[in-house]
């Protein structure tokens, strides 16, 4: 009963839930990176470059054996085209983040509201003054 309470503990923290829930979104945003390199820009790259697949490329030893040395070729290329652009939108996002951090501290701050402590000297300094 021991392990099964402790089971409990570890499955009701905080971080063990925000790290399912960064998998799941992880999850969401895998097909949609893998639908905008394949279905968007791979295509674009193939009318400029020719062809850019090359996962049918292979070298025959002979009739029996060959080595389909394209999949790994496609997989380097898909992998560089995914983090060029997961680097773009993540500078995307810090730039326009940075933009909103700046406009807030260039904002003025109001002055902060006197103490009780200060107002009450205040008042006393005034009182002062005018005896």
């Amino acid at each position: 009963m021991k392990i099964v309470n402790e089971f409990k503990t570890f499955i009701a923290k905080g971080n063990v839930i925000d790290m399912a829930v960064g998998i799941i979104i992880g999850t969401a945003f895998t097909k949609i990176v893998n639908s905008l390199v394949a279905d968007i820009i791979t295509p674009a790259i193939s009318v400029i470059a020719g062809k850019v697949n090359v996962s049918e490329l292979a070298y025959k030893v002979n009739d029996e054996l060959a080595i389909t040395y394209g999949n790994f070729l496609q997989a380097i290329i898909d992998f560089l085209i995914i983090a060029v652009v997961v680097f773009a939108m993540v500078k995307t996002i810090n730039t326009t983040k940075a933009r909103f951090e700046k406009k807030e501290e260039e904002a003025p701050a109001e002055p902060p509201k006197p103490t009780k402590e200060e107002e009450l000297l205040t008042e006393i300094r005034d009182l002062l003054k005018n005896k």
